[in-house]
């Protein structure tokens, strides 16, 4: 598997290149800023976009969707509990950075369970973990997650936006992520690499007397 970090936008958004070395097709994970950036390190890597996937639908992992879409011509695939967050700014509070351009519509909706193919060699396992976002999700290879903004290096997903829960969330974590061998590397939204044993062992959020939060 070729697997390429980028970090984008004026969050830091980590997007990701995901790619089948036999067919050097590609899927961009949460092109979440710097399109040109994006689309230049997949041209670096002899990639071609074939799919976009998106873990939730929040402003900072779409702001760049509607130009990677545009160049690639790549469908974009989501959950649909958070499919309305691409077509309605609002939603996906791309307000707060000013904007109120509606991203395209989703063209595959993705639900747990369901496999991602890219290339020939390449299969990612869709597990649905809302409490970020009604429609969040991970997905899952031999080895690997992409946890979008569930889980992170330390910490978790924030609960405070609406359609965020954090006894949701929690739960999401534990039976979707916390389920995996501990040596799975977590490719996380924002901020470093982790794996899921650090994180069982050390996250303060996922110790049983951790209180509720807000």
């Amino acid at each position: 598997m070729i697997l390429q970090m980028l970090t984008v936008g004026s969050l830091a958004t980590n997007c990701y290149l995901v790619g089948c070395p036999q067919t050097n097709e590609a899927a961009v994970i949460d092109p979440g800023g710097d399109a040109d950036f994006i689309l230049g390190e997949a041209r670096r890597l002899g990639l071609k976009i074939t799919q976009i996937i998106l873990t939730h639908g929040h402003f900072d992992h779409i702001a760049a969707l509607r130009a990677v879409h545009e160049a690639s011509g790549a469908p974009i695939a989501i959950h649909p509990d958070d499919a309305p967050m691409l077509t309605n700014p609002l939603r996906s509070f791309a307000f707060w950075m000013g904007s109120l351009q509606p991203s395209p519509p989703a063209d595959v909706l993705l639900n747990a369970g369901d496999v991602v193919r890219i290339g020939g060699t390449v299969q990612l396992s869709v597990r649905h973990v809302p409490g970020h976002s009604p429609g969040g999700i991970a997905l899952v290879t031999t080895g690997v997650v992409f946890s979008g903004d569930a889980l992170f290096a330390g910490s978790i997903g924030r609960t405070d936006f609406p359609g965020g829960n954090y006894r949701q969330l929690i739960a999401s974590i534990r039976s979707q992520l916390l389920t995996l061998p501990d040596d799975t590397v977590v490719y996380p939204g924002h901020g470093p690499l982790t794996t899921i044993g650090e994180e069982r062992r050390y996250n303060p959020f996922l110790q049983s007397e951790q209180p509720e939060l807000g």
